[in-house]
């Protein structure tokens, strides 16, 4: 029962950091269920089979609020979820002990990605004009279908920052629409995984406790979403995501044997870098608001 609840915890942590970034829900449950000590591909199973209900309640959530670009969506699910659907094929026919430092090593790239790119997130609003070509969209869906199966997680870390960086698509309706069409990218795993691995190889009550987290905290981060300081929830997002990526691949024969009594000061190391990027982010973030202030009282006119 007990397990049942920290599950529950991480659910509802992992979903309210997707939610608010559009990414990280997959790589974060997958690290964690890694460190737990899961198979690689039930890791994925699980955290897929629960992503079909977050998904899907995040997807209504952020269409309440009006965060969807349905273009966006109706272009990226369908690719997105025939590629992870292939890609839970390939995961399940790898051996589970050569899978986890191959998914980890997927993971840990994709932590330190989500880390650089929100910690350059610039200050300013670019305008948001024009709109992305079909040529761009599907074979970004079918990259990032297929690493979210195999990696555990990968259709946000990919996909939103890609979608940001264009410039096109205002932030919010990128996360809402990555969210939303992660539902199909969802479903095309799981099933990927029901019939490669098959129901016995799934935990269904590790899977409900999943969804249950991750249901409760969908609609707070879809409301969030437009005002979290993403840098900030990025930054304690990924570092953590680096942090358990790095011991898993550290506990492995290839890791002791390259860094053998030093993984512990490795790790050690990380864990302080990774609080002092947290601090960071805060500070940083606390100032541009009160530069935002002073401009804004510098900007009023004062009444006779």
């Amino acid at each position: 029962m007990r397990s049942l609840i920290v599950l529950a915890v991480i659910g509802f942590f992992a979903q309210l950091v997707d939610g608010s970034l559009g990414m990280a829900y997959g790589v974060t449950s997958t690290s964690l269920l890694l460190l737990a000590g899961i198979a690689p591909a039930s890791a994925s199973a699980i955290v897929h089979l629960s992503e079909v209900g977050t998904t899907l309640v995040s997807g209504a959530a952020h269409w309440k609020f009006g965060n969807v670009d349905w273009r966006v969506v109706g272009i990226m699910a369908v690719p997105g979820g025939i590629a992870a659907f292939f890609g839970a094929h390939v995961l399940v026919n790898l051996d589970g002990d050569a899978a986890k430092p191959v998914v980890s090593t997927i993971l840990l790239g994709l932590g330190v990605y989500v880390l650089y790119r929100f910690l350059r997130l610039p200050t300013s609003q670019p305008s948001f004009q024009g709109r992305l070509p079909k040529r761009l969209l599907v074979p970004l869906a079918a990259a990032a279908g297929a690493l979210d199966a195999v990696g555990g997680g990968g259709w946000g870390p990919v996909g939103t920052p890609t979608l940001l960086a264009s410039g096109k698509i205002a932030p919010r309706k990128v996360i809402g629409s990555i969210d939303t069409s992660e539902f199909v990218v969802a479903l095309g795993a799981s099933l990927g995984f029901l019939t490669g691995l098959g129901a016995a190889g799934i935990d269904f009550a590790w899977v409900l406790a999943l969804l249950a987290g991750g249901v409760v905290a969908a609609p707070i981060a879809a409301w969030l979403v437009r005002h979290l300081a993403p840098r900030i929830l990025a930054v304690a997002a990924g570092g953590l995501i680096i942090w358990t990526n790095t011991r898993t691949l550290v506990n492995t024969d290839t890791g002791q044997a390259l860094v053998g009594s030093g993984g512990t000061v490795l790790l050690g190391a990380l864990f302080v870098a990774w609080i002092a990027l947290v601090v960071w982010a805060v500070r940083r973030e606390l100032r541009t608001r009160a530069e935002e202030r002073a401009g804004r009282d510098v900007s009023t006119p004062v009444e006779a």
